[in-house]
């Protein structure tokens, strides 16, 4: 007479083969899927730092004025969600003392506002969905998920263009440990910009085409290595006018050595960053390595205890031959 296996080892065997199953699932699918830029954001971020900049009630540049950009940053789930892209809203505003708070962002010293639009997975720009400007390059107001140790290409909004940002080790901030990426900009005509000949040297012409040049000194960004979210941000800007031809600058628009994240702001993108980087790690690596040991073993007991409950037992099986009629 042969046992039959009980029904505890059956499901231990059962679950063992399941979470077998299911690790090589979660660390190939669902943690790529998790992986994705959100269409939800909705958060400020805030720069500041000292400068100067040229104040249009006294038509002159000011110096040592304490300098305010705030960042606005809106997802557009509709427009995400019908093209399956991560489609953002972003309103960027540049403030002195006077104009902070604005009630107007129209009324700050610089007011900008975009629509960026990226790959949800590999972070790369998407022309579609009345994306503005054009961008390019492999970085924005974040970086691709998993970053690696090299160069990357930082669109700079104020250049128009491509900026190459160095790997430059390692950095803490608040406590938590990123990647840090450094760049400059060399001073760049980026455009021309119509105003009163006198303003630029020009005395006697009333009006001229004056040249815009922009530079950027001291460009640094820590970045969180699994998620691509961007911990500290730090500039160094200098914009002026030229008259035309003129190898000179003639007026300082805005100008400062350092304009960087408040300690309020790096608190908050640390949390953020600290939260997701601890989910796709969960789903990446902890829960397919945990799911695969677990799985591996109850799968071992579960074959043992399934195993020896079909195993003959050989004290019935002596008992029925003493009472057969052939052992008589």
């Amino acid at each position: 007479m042969r046992r039959t296996a009980s029904p505890i080892s059956l499901v231990l065997f059962g679950t063992g083969v399941f979470l077998l199953v299911l690790a090589p699932l979660l660390a190939w699918y669902v943690a790529p899927q998790a992986k994705r830029t959100p269409i939800d954001v909705d958060t400020t971020t805030v720069f500041t730092g000292t400068g100067s900049y040229f104040d249009t009630s006294e038509v002159k540049t000011v110096h040592g004025r304490r300098i305010t950009v705030t960042r606005q940053v809106r997802g557009d789930v509709a427009d995400s969600e019908q093209s399956g892209n991560a489609v953002w809203d972003v309103s960027t505003s540049v403030d002195t003392d006077e104009t902070l708070p604005a009630a107007d962002t129209r009324d700050s010293l610089q007011w900008t506002l975009e629509r960026w639009v990226t790959d949800r997975a590999t972070n790369e720009p998407v022309h579609c969905c009345d994306e503005s400007p054009v961008f390019d390059g492999e970085a924005y107001l974040k970086f691709p998920f998993d970053v690696e140790k090299r160069s990357y290409r930082w669109w700079d909004g104020t250049l128009g263009g491509v900026v190459q940002l160095r790997y430059s080790g390692g950095r803490k901030v608040q406590g938590y440990e990123g990647l840090r990426f450094t760049g400059s900009v060399p001073p760049t005509r980026t455009g021309v910009r119509q105003v009163p000949g006198r303003l630029v040297g020009r005395d006697r012409t009333p009006q001229v085409l004056a040249e815009e040049w922009y530079a950027n000194s001291a460009i640094e960004l820590v970045v969180d290595r699994r998620t691509g979210r961007i911990l500290l941000a730090a500039i160094g800007p200098r914009k002026t006018l030229r008259a035309p031809g003129s190898s000179e600058d003639a007026v300082v628009l805005l100008e400062s050595p350092r304009i960087a994240f408040t300690p309020e702001t790096q608190r908050q993108q640390v949390e953020l960053a600290s939260r997701d980087s601890r989910r796709l790690a969960l789903l990446g690596s902890t829960a397919p390595a945990g799911a695969a040991a677990l799985g591996a073993v109850l799968t071992l007991v579960g074959a043992a205890l399934v195993a020896r409950g079909r195993r003959p037992d050989p004290d019935r099986t002596n008992a029925h031959l003493a009472t057969s009629p052939a052992v008589r």
